[in-house]
């Protein structure tokens, strides 16, 4: 790993950073494109907006890296693909990582690359083929001197949850699989909020000094998630990764002028709720 590379990530002054991910369209799932139908015009709308990165895929990422602004976001590129998000299920999961992955990060200027490392009910293979993939992408990592953030995703069970793509926040399980992506060799720990958020120094505490970003999952209102940014950056996160909840927000430069406000500046959250007009342009 390089640390000049995550210098380009992490905000200077505050030493937090805000992800926007926009690789939804990898997996295949209708719902994941919503708000990102026009990726040139997202990733415009995006770099105005002027978050500390964006996420993409090695497919869209030249839309970013191809924009003739040296201030513009940092580059996150995701390196692993997998089918386990629909509803219902597919017979056959599966769970690939991009043979080349560090190479092309290396070439297309990214700070980071993102794997998964993914816990599924009845379905123990995902997580071997994960674990499979991050020690090859380790190795290569390593090599090339590109951070590895993983991200440990305790998922529930299919059924029970109602089909589809539904998060477990039970902070048992979140802490048990954040600390096997340490073992596993991370960079960044990308990680999902607990239910009881109050407890989420608990993953903090687990990742040790490996940097823990934590994941906005699906939509909610405002004030919860400008609230549950601050709970989690209190307890020691040193930033977040949020997709939907940017993309598909009728004002996503207000939302990321919100975010990075509680980020970067402190802010209160009605302090950064000003900074969101549903109607912006």
């Amino acid at each position: 790993m390089t640390p000049h590379r995550l210098n380009r990530l992490f905000h200077p002054t505050s030493g937090r950073v805000l992800d926007v991910a926009v690789d939804h369209g990898f997996f295949g799932e209708p719902s994941f494109i919503r708000g990102i139908e026009d990726m040139a015009g997202t990733i415009r709308t995006l770099v105005d907006a002027a978050p500390d990165a964006i996420q993409l895929t090695a497919g869209q990422a030249p839309l970013l890296q191809s924009i003739p602004d040296r201030g513009k976001p940092a580059l996150v590129l995701r390196a692993d693909v997998a089918n386990v998000y629909g509803n219902p299920l597919d017979e056959h999961l599966f769970s690939h990582h991009l043979p080349h992955a560090i190479e092309q990060a290396v070439r297309l200027d990214a700070v980071a690359v993102c794997a998964n490392l993914m816990q599924i009910p009845g379905h123990p293979e995902i997580r071997d083929a994960n674990i499979r993939s991050l020690m090859v992408l380790r190795e290569q990592a390593t090599r090339y001197g590109m951070p590895l953030m993983i991200e440990p995703l305790v998922m529930q069970d299919n059924v029970t949850a109602g089909g589809g793509y539904m998060v477990d926040g039970n902070i048992d399980r979140i802490v048990t699989l954040v600390r096997q992506a340490v073992e596993l060799g991370a960079d960044l720990i990308k990680a999902d909020p607990s239910d009881d958020i109050t407890a989420y120094g608990r993953v903090i505490e687990v990742a040790g000094d490996v940097p823990v970003l934590v994941r906005g999952g699906g939509r909610v209102d405002d004030r919860t998630l400008l609230e549950r940014t601050r709970a989690v950056i209190a307890q020691g996160a040193r930033g977040i990764v949020y997709g939907r909840n940017v993309v598909q927000h009728p004002d996503p430069r207000g939302i990321t002028e919100a975010l990075m406000a509680v980020l970067h500046h402190d802010a209160s959250v009605e302090d950064a709720l000003g900074l969101v007009r549903g109607d912006r342009a």
